[in-house]
C-alpha cells in the first residue's frame, strides 16, 4: 500500500525545549498505526505536528505525496487530516447536535453532510439517543464518542487519534476500539496515539515507540507484541 502520510527527520521544539528530535515515520493508506511511548515522550507533540498547531524547526511532511509542513492548520483539515484530541474537548454547552454540526463547518455539501451526520450516528447509536442533550452532561465514553463522530463530520482521510482510551473503563475502550477497528475496515486510515500498549498493538498492523522525543523502536505490531523489552517495559509482562 502506498504511504498516505510521510514524516521525514521531524523536529519541533516548545521554545527552547527540544521535543522532537529527528523523526521519521510511515502511514500506509488504509492502515492503522500505533505511535506508542511514556508520558512526555513526544507522541501528542508528534500528532500536532502533522495538524499544523507546533512549527516544525526541520524535517519534512508529506500528505498524499504533498508538501504540508508549511501548511496553516486549517488547510490541513481541508485536506483530508482531522485530529481528535485527547481531554474530552467536547463544546460543553453546546447540544449534541451542535458539537457534530460544527464537525462540518467549513463544509459547502449540505446533501453530502446530511448523508454523514447518518453515517455517524449509525457508529454511535449511543449519541444519536443524545441529540439534543448538552455535551457536557455525557459520560466519559460518550463524550469521546462524540468527539471521534465530530471529526468524522469533516470526512478526514486520516484520523488522528490521541489517547482514545484514556480514563475508560475496559467495557468502554472495548467499545471504543470496535468503533476505530470498523472505521478503518471501512476505509479509513488512522494513526494512533495510545498508552494502552497491550490494546494499541492488538489493532494496529505497525508500530512505532517514541522516547524522549526521538524514535526508539518500530516494526509490525504482532512482532512488538512478542519483543520482550516491550513486553517488560510497556505490557507489564
Amino acid at each position: 500500500m502506498p504511504d498516505l502520510l510521510e514524516l521525514a527527520g521531524i523536529s519541533a521544539s516548545y521554545g527552547r525545549i527540544q521535543a522532537l528530535s529527528n523523526v521519521s515515520l510511515q502511514v500506509p493508506e488504509g492502515s492503522i498505526v500505533a505511535l506508542l511511548g511514556s508520558n512526555g515522550a513526544g507522541k501528542t507533540t508528534t500528532l500536532n505536528t502533522i495538524s499544523r498547531l507546533v512549527p516544525v524547526t526541520s524535517g519534512n511532511i508529506w500528505f498524499d505525496g504533498k508538501a504540508i509542513e508549511n501548511r496553516a492548520s486549517h488547510q490541513v483539515v481541508e485536506g483530508g487530516i482531522v485530529q481528535v484530541p485527547e481531554g474530552r474537548e467536547v463544546f460543553r454547552d453546546m447540544s449534541v447536535r451542535e458539537n457534530l454540526e460544527m464537525g462540518a463547518y467549513r463544509r459547502k455539501d449540505t446533501a453530502a453532510v446530511r448523508n454523514d451526520f447518518e453515517r455517524v450516528l449509525d457508529y454511535f447509536p449511543k449519541i444519536r439517543e443524545r441529540l439534543h442533550q448538552r455535551a457536557g452532561t455525557l459520560s466519559g465514553g460518550e463524550q469521546q464518542m462524540l468527539l471521534i463522530g465530530r471529526a468524522l463530520m469533516a470526512r478526514p482521510r486520516l484520523l488522528l487519534l490521541d489517547e482514545p482510551s484514556l480514563g475508560l473503563s475496559p467495557v468502554l475502550v472495548q467499545q471504543i476500539f470496535g468503533i476505530i477497528d470498523r472505521l478503518n475496515k471501512d476505509g479509513l486510515t488512522i494513526l494512533l496515539v495510545e498508552q494502552n500498549a497491550a490494546v494499541a498493538l492488538t489493532c494496529s498492523r505497525y508500530a512505532y515507540i517514541l522516547e524522549n522525543g526521538e524514535m526508539a523502536l518500530q516494526g509490525p505490531s504482532e512482532q512488538l507484541r512478542r519483543d520482550d523489552s516491550v513486553r517488560r517495559t510497556y505490557l507489564g509482562h
